[in-house]
């Protein structure tokens, strides 16, 4: 296994994480202060809460490539642990 494949994997997997949870804080932000342009008090903890509902299948959309990337990474990672642990059980028989 190559710590490069692992490096992208989770270099792409933080910035997607990254990139959610900066669209609940964006979502959260308009919701929690849109309610006051209305004169309606909302609280945060509320207001995260929707947030979340909304921004998960948003991110969904939205960051389709960077989904896929990162499952094309973990995919590359476990071919080469699945090529390793057959090298491994290969060396271990005597082949």
């Amino acid at each position: 296994m190559t710590d490069s494949s692992k490096g992208k994997l989770v270099r792409d997997l933080a910035l997607y994480t990254g990139a959610r949870l900066g669209l609940i804080a964006v979502v959260a932000a308009v919701i929690f202060f849109g309610a006051m342009l209305f004169g309606v008090q909302i609280p945060l903890l509320v207001a995260m809460v929707f947030a979340l509902v909304v921004a998960f299948p948003l991110s969904i959309v939205l960051f389709k490539s960077l989904r896929i990337r990162v499952n094309e990474d973990i995919a590359a990672v476990d071919e080469q642990r699945r090529v390793a642990r057959a090298d491994l059980n290969s060396r271990l028989r005597g082949e």
